[in-house]
């Protein structure tokens, strides 16, 4: 479904724009139609607001008496976030003042904003697209400088016109494949063109591209789950904490400390990591270190890469598949990458870092820190992750989706066309790339996913 082909509230909405909880300033945003019941009833002495001029008043009650006192500015449609009407009232930032404005904006006929409904209605209003729109969200919930980074270049539009380009360039291909469908007629067989199939593989590669920076951006964003495995007293936990530069896990001398899931969310040289601590590994009658080893292994399938860490002292040969026989039992084909670590070098003569003759196995320690930074730099090479994210932009999920999508059908759009010259499913495989692209921007999308988006954004946004 188109953007406006979808049903745009004209209701007026409120909500507290900053964050929950006391600060020195704090605002409730109205948006909708007209407004001036609002500054009428919410203000006392003059009810002439001069647009995107901030003007001191006292905030009132019905009955006259002052709720808190601070700025009043009116943002008029169409220049305006949302691109309707916008009022600002900027008062002192407690809970209950904040509460008693959005209260008395209620009583004036407004209705509380759902989670997200300033920005969608900024998308509906053709303020932003749906790209932009998420980036703002990201914004708000980066966790790294390069993450922020990315999430402005998205938010300044930069996926998008990347994004509209190849749609753009998508269309020019439908227009000559239907043409040549059309007219078949026509004495030049346009199919074989060779101009065609050079600008095809010329599209598919923009597409390979942009999949590449788009998964880059979502790693920025969402990180990377690396699940911490091995054997009881492995030093797991003290990885994890080493790690996460504070005391997240308990650590004792006692086998089996660890019998629930922790989890951590670091940032290792600028790449964000979702690190999950497990339970140690081992065949046990205790009833509820049975279900901690049951939920380890059930992480263990769902990482996106598997750290299992050794007692240095307890072996003798780094070969993963004799120290840990049983994962390749459970998954006789690689499920994730898996790295092995042998933790406690401290207590040998056994220098840090990379074993030579091992690929993907480290020597460390997680008392004094030696190795990290190999292991740091082995983790970004393994992602894929550049160093700065310059041209980098905020990707998420459905983008990578919807891009794959995309990619798949150009490719085998392509193989129709040069192995039997079949226009027709080239350009039914164009078409349906297309519209998954341009559910990236919105231009093609349904209520359902706007729902589930903008659903995941905070209120007062």
């Amino acid at each position: 479904m188109k953007r406006n082909q979808l049903q745009n509230n004209t209701d007026t909405i409120v909500a507290i724009a900053t964050a929950p909880g006391r600060g020195g300033v704090g605002i409730v945003r109205l948006s909708g139609g007209d407004l001036s019941r609002f500054i009428t009833g919410l203000l006392a002495g003059d009810k002439i607001l001069q647009p995107r001029v901030a003007t001191y008043s006292r905030f009132i009650d019905a009955l006259g008496d002052s709720i808190d006192e601070g700025m009043a500015l009116v943002f008029p449609s169409p220049n305006s976030f949302t691109g309707e009407n916008v009022l600002e009232l900027q008062g002192h930032g407690g809970p209950v003042v904040m509460d008693r404005l959005v209260q008395r904006c209620v009583e004036l006929g407004a209705r509380l904003a759902r989670p997200g409904e300033f920005s969608e209605r900024a998308f509906l209003n053709d303020k932003m697209d749906l790209a932009q729109a998420e980036a703002i969200a990201d914004l708000i919930d980066a966790s790294s400088f390069e993450a922020a980074r990315s999430a402005v270049r998205s938010m300044q539009g930069e996926f998008s016109k990347l994004v509209n380009q190849l749609v753009e360039n998508m269309i020019q291909l439908r227009i000559y494949v239907e043409a040549a469908i059309d007219f078949p007629e026509e004495e030049i067989d346009f199919l074989a063109d060779k101009n065609l199939r050079d600008n095809l593989r010329s599209l598919a590669a923009e597409l390979a591209d942009i999949l590449y920076r788009a998964r880059q951006g979502s790693l920025l964003r969402d990180g990377m789950t690396m699940v911490l495995a091995g054997k009881p007293n492995a030093g797991k936990s003290s990885l994890l904490n080493a790690l996460a530069g504070n005391e997240t896990a308990i650590v004792t001398a006692v086998p089996g400390t660890t019998r629930d899931v922790l989890r951590e969310r670091v940032v290792v040289d600028g790449m964000p990591l979702n690190i999950v601590d497990t339970a140690g590994l081992r065949e046990t009658e205790d009833e509820i270190e049975q279900e901690g080893v049951r939920r380890a292994w059930n992480e263990i399938e769902q990482a996106d890469v598997v750290v299992f860490v050794v007692d240095i002292m307890q072996t003798s040969e780094p070969v993963l598949e004799d120290i840990w026989p049983e994962y390749f039992v459970r998954y006789p084909a690689a499920r994730q990458p898996v790295i092995l670590v042998l933790n406690k070098i401290d207590l040998c003569d056994q220098p840090p870092g990379a074993l030579s003759n091992r690929e993907g196995c480290f020597a460390l320690s997680a008392q004094d820190r030696r190795g990290f930074a190999e292991l740091g730099a082995y983790l970004h090479r393994m992602a894929g992750y550049q160093g700065q994210a310059e041209g980098l932009f905020s990707a998420r999920r459905r983008h990578l989706d919807a891009l794959i999508k995309a990619q798949d059908l150009v490719v085998a759009g392509i193989q129709q066309l040069e192995l039997a010259g079949a226009g027709e499913l080239l350009a039914e495989d164009l078409r349906q790339a297309q519209n998954h692209l341009s559910e990236i921007t919105g231009q093609f999308s349904s209520d359902d996913l706007l729902g589930r988006i903008f659903s995941s954004f905070c209120i007062g946004k």
